[in-house]
């Protein structure tokens, strides 16, 4: 019977099926509450079964938030199976990573579903805003580059997410906060669109809100880790922070915290380690301004220093109840606000500061009131303070130390000039790191190495390039050679103190920080290596160290070398242990081989070649051991940079000195060529001698000369005054006889102008009487001129009418000859045209077209030439004319000869006979009116033209 009920019942749904139905409910639903359902549905498989979800659901799930996004319920029952199909749940069987970065590539793949998200923070409903925010986290830890580029693109999505800050509800504004910090670390453009929508004011609002620096927690630490990503090498950010009024802000906010810390009540024990967290966090924002070598470092350094937060900074760093990685984290923000920038450094050395020294029990606090100068604190704080814990704040000090004198000459020759006052007066109110280098041979084995290390560090960049500082180190002696005392020179002194630490058994620190201090010193000046050689026991002494066994004995032997070849390198054969006295040395103490190995495996070691990666402080060390920095950054660089050259040095041979680079390759030069070449100079100033010796014979022989042409000048000169003399006495004689003369002259000339006035009158009055004549003579003339013109007028009139006559004929006869011409040229046209229309007809009519069309070019031809025969027609006339008219002229001027002859004769000739002779001469008339009208023709002709 059980069976039988078995048999009939229904078959068991799996879960596969049901979330399929529920899926396509869900799809094909009109209804709200329907879809509804099956969400409520899929979200209680969602964990156990997300693979199956949502491949089947997932689309539905984003149509859902598109279609039903009014509905505040629907809304957040979608987004929580969302969330859910995100959250891995370890035991369910369909768990793995390729099920939530499938599904945020379904989210990322098109814009629009992250479009849907961005928008859904637009409204004001809390599950809405933070579950819209959690899945945005949600796929962005899938996918984050391309979660980047849809939010960056979404319109108003930026601008919506950092509003987000804005809400009073912490679980929303918290998660707004992370979001924008994983989108933040990597996209410039996000960053810079982010820091525009006024997110460094809502950042510093929201910080304020959370209790500051003092009272804030883990909120305040999110704060900062968004401002950091919005500042980390974006320069456009930094200056729109600066220039839209966030420097002082920022500057409040450290400075409240400075406040708290120094009121009365304090702080509370329990606060102080997330104040502690929320100072070196803030410390860490300012020094991102402070990037060295930076485009907007100094303007960002002036801007911060304008606005305290400078002081504040060294407040905290000088304050006992702030924590040491916070102190050591201030002065090295100190560091970096007055690195490089003359202006600052100058300033900073005027700042007080109440000084700190590490107490010698933890019950141990003194409250000083007095206030020193804050170089005098940072000396204290670097070559006094011996305990342990405090490494980092010290390595901070002298860090801020080297920054105060970075780059500026005038400061680090003031430091060198004030320590070598201060050790020459035997006693020093404030730490001289000059007497701590010089003194360590007299004082017993000292429990902190790190004191000359640090004395060593700061002298090393106060001289390094620095010829002015080098210089006045140099003039540092002991012993008054006058006295028999000897005198012991600063580098000699310091090599002293390398030695005797060496023979005390000295920590490795204690011998490293003389050798980097030395090392820099000798590089390339042979003044200081002769100084240095000047002890002659020092060069045995460096071959003896190079062979030191013990501690770190790696780095010492290599350092050692390192000296040693530097001295070989730049020393001379005028050193005190000439250069082919020094290889020797190293030859037979050391050997070449043991040369280059102990400096191959000083550049190999981790200390060294990862300088740079590796943390330089405590670390891990607080209590036990001491640290592990035994390097300036400064000489790690210089050794790295000249590594090369001083491998090579040992197989330069001693005579050559000074080694220089010639296109590429390492050269140097012969002390034998430059002894050559002093004796050739030598020989050269002889002769320069005896050249001036003869030049001084050959001025007294000038002088001579010259005394004897003095002598004959002054006798030519009263020669010359004699001369003139008897010139002047000539020239006076010859005016008189000139004056003589010109008075003769004038009378003479006086009785010429009389006679030549009367011959002047006589001769005018012969003048008017023959005007009178002439003007009778010509009146007549005139008359019989005035007749023939009319007479020659009148004859020209008739020619120019023939000549008209002749011109009208010729031009119809030649407009004639144009007309047939142009109707022919028309006839044949019109053939032409007929024969070519009907060319295509038939080939023989065109043929005889084309006969028809060359007569006709004849015919034209012939027409051309008939009028080029009437032309030269023409002309042969108009030359005719022009033979007429010379002929005509010549019978003038024969008959005005005649005329002449005749009245010459005393023959009396009329008019009439001149009208007679005009009328026998009618010919001549007519030719002479024909050549008239030929050139009446021929200026018409040039007018047409």
């Amino acid at each position: 019977m059980f069976g039988l009920l078995q048999a009939q019942a229904p078959a068991k749904q799996t879960a596969t099926d049901t979330i399929n139905t529920l899926s396509s409910r869900l799809l094909s639903g009109k209804l709200l509450e329907d879809r509804r359902a099956a969400i409520l549905g899929l979200r209680s498989f969602a964990k156990e079964y997300p693979a199956s979800v949502a491949s089947g659901s997932l689309r539905g799930l984003i149509g859902s938030l598109k279609r039903d996004g009014d509905d505040v319920d629907t809304v957040k029952l979608v987004l929580e199976t969302l969330l859910a199909l995100f959250s891995l749940n370890d035991s369910s069987p369909e768990a793995s990573e390729e099920v939530t970065l499938w599904l945020a590539d379904e989210f990322t793949q098109r814009q629009d579903n992250i479009t849907i998200l961005l928008d859904l923070l637009g409204t004001n409903d809390f599950y809405s805003r933070l579950y819209s925010l959690q899945l945005l986290s949600a796929i962005h830890s899938a996918r984050p580059e391309r979660t980047q580029e849809c939010v960056f693109t979404a319109p108003l999505g930026v601008s919506r997410l950092v509003a987000v800050l804005d809400d009073r509800r912490e679980a929303i504004r918290n998660e707004g906060l992370i979001l924008l910090i994983s989108l933040t670390p990597s996209s410039r453009e996000v960053q810079k669109l982010v820091a525009f929508e006024n997110a460094f004011d809502r950042i510093l609002a929201l910080m304020n809100l959370e209790g500051a620096l003092t009272h804030g927690g883990v909120v305040i630490q999110d704060c900062l880790s968004l401002l950091a990503n919005l500042l980390r090498f974006n320069v456009s950010n930094q200056s729109f922070f600066r220039e839209t009024g966030c420097v002082p802000k920022l500057a409040h906010i450290v400075a409240d915290a400075v406040k708290d810390q120094s009121s009365g009540d304090g702080v509370a024990e329990w606060v102080k380690p997330q104040r502690d967290k929320n100072l070196w966090g803030i410390l860490a924002v300012i020094r991102l301004f402070l990037i060295q070598g930076g485009l907007g470092t100094q303007a960002n350094q002036l801007a911060f220093w304008h606005s305290g937060i400078l002081t504040q900074v060294l407040n905290l760093a000088f304050d006992n109840s702030t924590g040491l990685a916070v102190r050591a984290e201030a002065l090295t923000t100190c560091a970096d606000l007055i690195r490089g920038n003359p202006r600052i450094q100058e300033g900073f050395a005027q700042l007080e500061v109440t000084p700190v020294k590490a107490p010698s029990s933890p019950k141990e606090h003194e409250d000083r009131v007095l206030m020193v100068n804050i170089i005098h604190a940072l000396l204290e704080l670097t070559l006094e303070v011996s305990a342990n814990p405090f490494f980092d704040v010290r390595l901070a000090g002298c860090e801020c130390l080297k920054a105060y004198s970075y780059q500026h000459s005038l400061i680090r020759l003031h430091f060198v000039r004030r320590a070598i006052e201060g050790y020459s007066a035997g006693s020093d109110d404030i730490p001289n790191v000059l007497a701590t280098l010089l003194t360590s041979q007299e004082t017993p084995r000292s429990g902190d190495p790190y004191r000359v290390w640090f004395a060593s560090v700061i002298l090393l960049h106060l001289i390094y390039d620095d010829p002015d500082a080098k210089s006045a180190l140099m003039g540092v002696s002991e012993g008054d050679a006058s006295a028999g005392e000897e005198v012991v020179t600063c580098i000699q002194a310091l090599t002293s103190g390398l030695v005797a630490g060496l023979q005390r058994g000295e920590d490795a620190r204690f011998s490293i920080g003389y050798l980097m201090l030395l090392c820099c010193w000798l590089f390339e000046d042979p003044d200081a290596v002769n100084d240095f050689l000047g002890e002659g026991s020092s060069v045995h002494s460096l071959v003896q160290g190079a062979a030191r066994t013990g501690p770190e004995a790696t780095i010492v032997q290599g350092m050692f070398t390192v000296l040693l070849g530097i001295v070989y390198e730049f020393s001379t054969k005028d050193s005190p242990v000439a250069r082919a006295t020094i290889h020797p040395i190293i030859s037979s103490g050391l050997g070449r081989e043991q040369y280059i190995d102990k400096l191959t495996r000083l550049r190999e070691h981790p200390l060294l070649r990862d300088f740079e990666v590796l943390h330089q402080g405590l670390g891990g060390k607080q209590a036990v051991g001491l640290p592990d920095v035994l390097f300036d950054k400064t000489f790690v660089y210089f050794f790295k940079d000249n590594f090369s050259r001083l491998l090579r040095a040992v197989d330069r041979d001693p005579g050559l000195e000074i080694s220089v680079v010639a296109n590429g390759v390492q050269k140097g030069i012969s002390r034998e060529l430059v002894d050559t070449l002093r004796t050739q100079v030598d020989e050269k100033n002889q002769a320069l001698t005896k050249a001036e010796n003869e030049i001084l014979t050959l001025e007294r022989r000038l002088g001579q000369e010259q005394a004897e042409h003095r002598r004959a000048k002054e006798t030519a000169t009263v020669e010359l005054n004699r001369i003139r003399i008897i010139n002047q006495g000539l020239q006076k004689q010859h005016e008189e006889e000139l004056d003589r003369m010109q008075r003769e002259y004038r009378a003479q000339l006086e009785k010429l102008q009389d006679e030549h006035g009367r011959s002047l009158g006589d001769l005018q009055f012969r003048i008017r009487q023959l005007q009178l004549e002439s003007e009778d003579r010509a009146t007549k003339v005139r008359e019989r001129n005035d007749a023939e013109i009319a007479d020659l007028k009148a004859t020209v009139q008739n020619v120019e009418e023939k000549l008209a006559k002749a011109n009208r004929d010729h031009i119809l006869d030649l407009q004639t000859a144009h007309d047939e011409h142009t109707a022919k040229v028309s006839t044949l046209e019109a053939r032409l045209q007929r024969a070519e229309s009907r060319a295509e007809e038939a080939e023989n009519r065109a043929q005889q077209s084309a006969l028809t069309v060359k007569d006709a070019s004849i015919a034209t031809a012939r027409a051309k030439e008939a009028l080029e025969e009437s032309e030269k027609a023409r002309g042969s006339t108009q030359a005719e004319l022009d033979d007429l008219l010379i002929v005509l002229g010549d019978l003038e001027e024969k008959r005005a000869a005649d005329k002449k002859r005749l009245k010459t004769l005393g023959e009396v000739v009329s008019d009439v006979s001149d009208e007679g002779d005009e009328e026998l001469s009618g010919t001549e008339q007519e030719e002479e009116t024909a050549a008239d009208d030929e050139e009446v023709v021929q200026a018409e002709k040039k007018e047409e033209s």
